[in-house]
Protein backbone atom coordinates (compact mmCIF):
# COMPACT_ATOMS: atom_id res chain seq x y z
CA UNK A 1 0.00 0.00 0.00
CA UNK A 2 1.27 3.38 -0.90
CA UNK A 3 0.88 6.46 1.07
CA UNK A 4 1.44 9.90 -0.87
CA UNK A 5 3.13 13.03 1.41
CA UNK A 6 3.27 16.33 1.68
CA UNK A 7 5.87 18.20 2.96
CA UNK A 8 5.27 21.51 5.19
CA UNK A 9 6.63 24.86 5.83
CA UNK A 10 10.30 24.89 6.30
CA UNK A 11 11.32 22.06 3.36
CA UNK A 12 11.74 24.83 0.51
CA UNK A 13 14.74 26.18 -0.61
CA UNK A 14 16.14 28.77 -3.67
CA UNK A 15 15.44 27.45 -6.94
CA UNK A 16 14.13 24.33 -5.66
CA UNK A 17 11.14 24.68 -8.75
CA UNK A 18 14.04 25.32 -11.49
CA UNK A 19 14.05 22.12 -13.17
CA UNK A 20 10.30 21.34 -12.52
CA UNK A 21 9.44 23.91 -14.70
CA UNK A 22 11.50 22.26 -17.65
CA UNK A 23 8.75 19.23 -17.73
CA UNK A 24 6.48 19.22 -20.45
CA UNK A 25 3.43 21.77 -19.81
CA UNK A 26 4.80 22.56 -16.35
CA UNK A 27 5.67 26.16 -17.17
CA UNK A 28 1.81 26.82 -18.67
CA UNK A 29 0.47 25.13 -15.37
CA UNK A 30 2.23 27.52 -13.13
CA UNK A 31 1.70 30.30 -14.84
CA UNK A 32 -2.18 29.80 -14.78
CA UNK A 33 -1.87 29.20 -10.73
CA UNK A 34 -0.28 32.09 -10.78
CA UNK A 35 -2.62 34.47 -12.61
CA UNK A 36 -5.39 32.73 -10.41
CA UNK A 37 -3.78 33.74 -6.80
CA UNK A 38 -2.00 36.63 -7.80
CA UNK A 39 1.73 35.89 -7.09
CA UNK A 40 4.34 35.02 -9.68
CA UNK A 41 5.28 31.38 -8.86
CA UNK A 42 8.05 30.53 -11.29
CA UNK A 43 10.01 33.41 -10.02
CA UNK A 44 9.55 32.74 -6.62
CA UNK A 45 10.55 29.05 -7.24
CA UNK A 46 13.52 29.88 -9.50
CA UNK A 47 15.21 33.25 -8.87
CA UNK A 48 14.32 34.11 -5.07
CA UNK A 49 16.35 34.21 -2.48
CA UNK A 50 16.11 32.74 1.05
CA UNK A 51 14.93 35.30 3.06
CA UNK A 52 12.14 35.98 -0.11
CA UNK A 53 11.45 32.64 -0.34
CA UNK A 54 10.64 32.57 4.04
CA UNK A 55 8.01 34.92 4.04
CA UNK A 56 4.51 32.84 4.92
CA UNK A 57 2.84 34.89 2.21
CA UNK A 58 5.13 33.02 -0.40
CA UNK A 59 6.46 30.08 0.64
CA UNK A 60 2.89 28.64 1.28
CA UNK A 61 1.34 28.92 -1.65
CA UNK A 62 4.92 28.16 -3.24
CA UNK A 63 5.06 24.70 -1.63
CA UNK A 64 1.34 23.28 -2.59
CA UNK A 65 1.99 24.32 -6.28
CA UNK A 66 5.78 22.34 -6.05
CA UNK A 67 3.58 19.53 -4.41
CA UNK A 68 1.24 19.33 -7.00
CA UNK A 69 3.68 19.81 -9.90
CA UNK A 70 5.62 16.69 -8.99
CA UNK A 71 3.05 14.61 -8.19
CA UNK A 72 1.24 14.99 -11.49
CA UNK A 73 4.58 14.66 -13.17
CA UNK A 74 4.39 11.16 -11.53
CA UNK A 75 0.83 10.07 -14.07
CA UNK A 76 -2.01 10.33 -14.27
CA UNK A 77 -2.50 6.39 -12.89
CA UNK A 78 -1.14 6.79 -9.41
CA UNK A 79 -3.62 5.88 -6.96
CA UNK A 80 -1.92 5.92 -3.77
CA UNK A 81 -3.76 4.43 -0.86
CA UNK A 82 -3.74 7.28 1.39
CA UNK A 83 -2.62 11.01 1.58
CA UNK A 84 -1.44 12.88 4.44
CA UNK A 85 0.36 16.26 4.51
CA UNK A 86 2.22 18.28 7.32
CA UNK A 87 1.11 21.77 8.14
CA UNK A 88 0.90 23.81 4.92
CA UNK A 89 1.02 20.51 3.12
CA UNK A 90 -2.71 19.03 4.43
CA UNK A 91 -3.50 21.95 1.75
CA UNK A 92 -1.49 19.72 -1.21
CA UNK A 93 -3.21 16.15 0.16
CA UNK A 94 -6.47 17.45 -0.09
CA UNK A 95 -6.01 18.21 -3.87
CA UNK A 96 -4.39 14.98 -4.28
CA UNK A 97 -7.22 13.15 -2.62
CA UNK A 98 -10.10 15.16 -4.63
CA UNK A 99 -11.47 17.44 -1.76
CA UNK A 100 -10.30 20.48 -3.78
CA UNK A 101 -8.97 20.85 -7.58
CA UNK A 102 -5.69 22.47 -8.17
CA UNK A 103 -7.12 25.69 -7.85
CA UNK A 104 -9.04 25.94 -5.23
CA UNK A 105 -6.21 24.52 -2.85
CA UNK A 106 -3.80 27.28 -4.12
CA UNK A 107 -6.55 30.32 -3.64
CA UNK A 108 -6.96 28.30 -0.21
CA UNK A 109 -3.47 28.66 0.36
CA UNK A 110 -2.55 31.63 -0.72
CA UNK A 111 -5.22 33.23 1.87
CA UNK A 112 -4.14 30.71 4.53
CA UNK A 113 -0.49 32.31 3.94
CA UNK A 114 -1.48 36.07 3.71
CA UNK A 115 -3.56 35.36 6.94
CA UNK A 116 -1.05 33.43 8.64
CA UNK A 117 2.09 35.83 8.03
CA UNK A 118 -0.47 38.76 9.55
CA UNK A 119 -1.07 37.07 12.35
CA UNK A 120 2.71 36.66 12.65
CA UNK A 121 3.57 40.25 12.17
CA UNK A 122 1.71 41.09 15.68
CA UNK A 123 4.86 39.47 18.28
CA UNK A 124 7.90 38.23 17.06
CA UNK A 125 8.28 34.78 16.94
CA UNK A 126 9.43 31.46 15.66
CA UNK A 127 9.96 27.62 15.99
CA UNK A 128 12.72 25.30 16.14
CA UNK A 129 13.02 21.48 16.42
CA UNK A 130 14.36 19.61 19.19
CA UNK A 131 16.57 16.51 18.43
CA UNK A 132 16.57 13.58 20.67
CA UNK A 133 15.28 13.39 24.40
CA UNK A 134 12.15 11.99 25.90
CA UNK A 135 8.61 13.67 24.17
CA UNK A 136 6.79 13.72 27.40
CA UNK A 137 9.84 14.88 29.28
CA UNK A 138 10.20 17.39 26.25
CA UNK A 139 6.89 18.44 26.37
CA UNK A 140 6.81 19.12 29.92
CA UNK A 141 10.16 21.18 30.10
CA UNK A 142 8.61 23.37 26.96
CA UNK A 143 4.92 24.17 28.66
CA UNK A 144 7.22 25.10 31.55
CA UNK A 145 9.27 27.66 29.35
CA UNK A 146 5.99 29.05 28.08
CA UNK A 147 6.51 27.66 24.47
CA UNK A 148 4.37 25.48 22.80
CA UNK A 149 4.79 21.87 21.19
CA UNK A 150 3.85 22.44 18.22
CA UNK A 151 4.32 19.83 15.83
CA UNK A 152 4.52 16.47 17.40
CA UNK A 153 6.79 14.66 14.34
CA UNK A 154 7.58 11.26 15.93
CA UNK A 155 10.57 9.76 15.64
CA UNK A 156 12.33 11.68 18.75
CA UNK A 157 11.65 14.91 17.19
CA UNK A 158 9.27 17.67 18.44
CA UNK A 159 8.77 20.98 17.19
CA UNK A 160 9.08 24.17 19.57
CA UNK A 161 6.99 27.27 18.71
CA UNK A 162 6.64 30.70 20.60
CA UNK A 163 8.29 34.20 20.94
CA UNK A 164 11.96 34.35 20.31
CA UNK A 165 12.46 35.46 24.14
CA UNK A 166 10.94 32.07 25.06
CA UNK A 167 12.95 30.01 22.25
CA UNK A 168 16.13 31.58 23.10
CA UNK A 169 15.97 30.19 26.64
CA UNK A 170 15.27 26.81 25.06
CA UNK A 171 18.53 27.33 23.91
CA UNK A 172 20.04 28.22 27.11
CA UNK A 173 17.96 25.58 28.74
CA UNK A 174 17.55 22.02 26.71
CA UNK A 175 15.03 19.19 28.22
CA UNK A 176 16.95 16.50 29.60
CA UNK A 177 18.12 14.02 26.23
CA UNK A 178 18.05 16.38 23.83
CA UNK A 179 20.96 16.47 21.80
CA UNK A 180 20.20 19.60 19.25
CA UNK A 181 18.35 22.85 19.14
CA UNK A 182 17.53 24.03 15.44
CA UNK A 183 15.93 27.11 14.49
CA UNK A 184 13.37 26.50 11.73
CA UNK A 185 13.07 28.62 8.58
CA UNK A 186 10.18 29.94 8.91
CA UNK A 187 8.14 33.33 9.96
CA UNK A 188 6.06 32.98 12.88
CA UNK A 189 4.83 30.48 16.17
CA UNK A 190 2.63 28.43 13.48
CA UNK A 191 0.16 26.02 15.19
CA UNK A 192 0.01 27.78 17.91
CA UNK A 193 -2.39 30.43 20.13
CA UNK A 194 -0.38 33.02 18.15
CA UNK A 195 -2.31 31.91 15.01
CA UNK A 196 -5.88 32.48 16.31
CA UNK A 197 -6.31 35.75 14.52
CA UNK A 198 -5.86 33.57 11.34
CA UNK A 199 -8.64 31.15 11.80
CA UNK A 200 -11.60 33.47 11.35
CA UNK A 201 -10.04 34.82 7.89
CA UNK A 202 -9.52 31.26 6.59
CA UNK A 203 -12.87 30.08 8.02
CA UNK A 204 -14.14 33.03 5.72
CA UNK A 205 -12.44 31.65 2.84
CA UNK A 206 -13.16 28.31 3.30
CA UNK A 207 -17.03 29.07 2.88
CA UNK A 208 -16.53 30.35 -0.99
CA UNK A 209 -15.18 26.64 -1.81
CA UNK A 210 -17.03 23.74 -2.44
CA UNK A 211 -15.48 20.36 -1.04
CA UNK A 212 -16.12 16.82 -2.49
CA UNK A 213 -15.60 13.74 -0.26
CA UNK A 214 -11.91 12.52 -0.16
CA UNK A 215 -11.50 9.40 -3.11
CA UNK A 216 -8.85 7.68 -0.93
CA UNK A 217 -8.16 7.49 2.61
CA UNK A 218 -7.11 11.31 3.59
CA UNK A 219 -5.42 10.48 7.03
CA UNK A 220 -5.30 14.20 9.57
CA UNK A 221 -2.49 15.29 11.28
CA UNK A 222 -4.61 17.16 13.83
CA UNK A 223 -5.28 13.47 15.46
CA UNK A 224 -3.99 10.95 12.99
CA UNK A 225 -7.60 9.66 12.05
CA UNK A 226 -9.16 9.11 8.79
CA UNK A 227 -11.46 11.59 8.12
CA UNK A 228 -14.21 10.53 5.29
CA UNK A 229 -16.49 13.77 4.17
CA UNK A 230 -14.41 16.85 2.26
CA UNK A 231 -16.68 19.71 5.23
CA UNK A 232 -14.77 18.01 7.88
CA UNK A 233 -11.55 18.02 5.69
CA UNK A 234 -12.22 21.77 4.94
CA UNK A 235 -13.36 22.11 8.43
CA UNK A 236 -9.75 20.82 10.00
CA UNK A 237 -7.59 22.65 6.70
CA UNK A 238 -8.93 25.96 9.05
CA UNK A 239 -8.53 25.27 12.50
CA UNK A 240 -4.87 23.44 11.98
CA UNK A 241 -3.23 26.55 11.81
CA UNK A 242 -3.45 27.37 15.27
CA UNK A 243 -3.63 23.90 16.48
CA UNK A 244 -0.16 21.68 16.84
CA UNK A 245 0.57 19.19 13.95
CA UNK A 246 0.51 15.15 15.50
CA UNK A 247 2.87 13.32 13.01
CA UNK A 248 3.84 11.37 15.32
CA UNK A 249 -0.36 9.93 15.26
CA UNK A 250 -0.54 10.03 11.60
CA UNK A 251 2.28 7.69 11.15
CA UNK A 252 0.66 5.23 13.52
CA UNK A 253 -2.39 5.49 11.31
CA UNK A 254 -0.23 4.37 8.26
CA UNK A 255 1.31 1.73 10.78
CA UNK A 256 -2.27 0.48 10.86
CA UNK A 257 -3.38 0.84 7.42
CA UNK A 258 -0.44 -1.43 6.80
CA UNK A 259 1.44 1.17 4.61
CA UNK A 260 4.34 -0.92 2.45
CA UNK A 261 5.37 2.43 1.01
CA UNK A 262 5.58 6.24 1.23
CA UNK A 263 6.37 8.88 -1.64
CA UNK A 264 7.11 12.82 0.00
CA UNK A 265 6.83 15.35 -3.12
CA UNK A 266 8.50 18.50 -3.88
CA UNK A 267 10.44 19.58 -2.09
CA UNK A 268 10.96 16.13 -0.13
CA UNK A 269 13.40 14.56 2.20
CA UNK A 270 11.68 15.93 5.69
CA UNK A 271 8.72 13.86 5.54
CA UNK A 272 10.94 11.01 4.52
CA UNK A 273 13.34 11.21 6.84
CA UNK A 274 10.42 10.44 9.89
CA UNK A 275 9.39 8.04 8.21
CA UNK A 276 12.90 6.14 7.79
CA UNK A 277 13.29 6.14 11.89
CA UNK A 278 9.39 5.75 12.81
CA UNK A 279 8.60 3.15 10.04
CA UNK A 280 11.20 0.28 9.52
CA UNK A 281 10.65 -1.48 6.54
CA UNK A 282 8.78 0.53 4.70
CA UNK A 283 10.09 1.58 1.50
CA UNK A 284 10.70 5.36 1.03
CA UNK A 285 11.38 8.01 -1.70
CA UNK A 286 11.61 12.00 -1.76
CA UNK A 287 10.99 13.39 -4.97
CA UNK A 288 13.75 16.45 -4.89
CA UNK A 289 13.93 16.83 -8.58
CA UNK A 290 12.93 15.17 -11.78
CA UNK A 291 15.76 13.17 -11.80
CA UNK A 292 13.91 10.92 -8.93
CA UNK A 293 10.63 10.38 -10.95
CA UNK A 294 11.49 7.14 -12.83
CA UNK A 295 12.92 5.52 -9.43
CA UNK A 296 8.98 6.86 -8.32
CA UNK A 297 7.54 5.29 -10.79
CA UNK A 298 8.95 2.52 -10.34
CA UNK A 299 8.04 2.17 -6.78
CA UNK A 300 4.43 3.02 -7.48
CA UNK A 301 4.55 0.41 -9.89
CA UNK A 302 5.40 -2.48 -7.38
CA UNK A 303 3.09 -1.13 -5.04
CA UNK A 304 0.06 -1.42 -7.71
Amino acid sequence: MLVLVAPGQGAQTPGFLTEWLDLPGAADRVAAWSDAIGLDLAHYGTKADADEIRDTAVAQPLLVAAGLLSAAALGDGVVPGAVAGHSVGEITAAAFAGVLDDTAALTLVRRRGLAMAEAAAVTETGMSALLGGDPEVSVAHLEKLGLTPANVNGAGQIVAAGTMEQLAALNEDKPEGVRKVVPLKVAGAFHTHHMAPAVDKLAEAAEALTPADPKVTYVSNKDGRAVATGTEVLERLVGQVANPVRWDLCMETFKELGVTALIEVCPGGTLTGLAKRALPGVKTLALKTPADLDAARALVAEQA
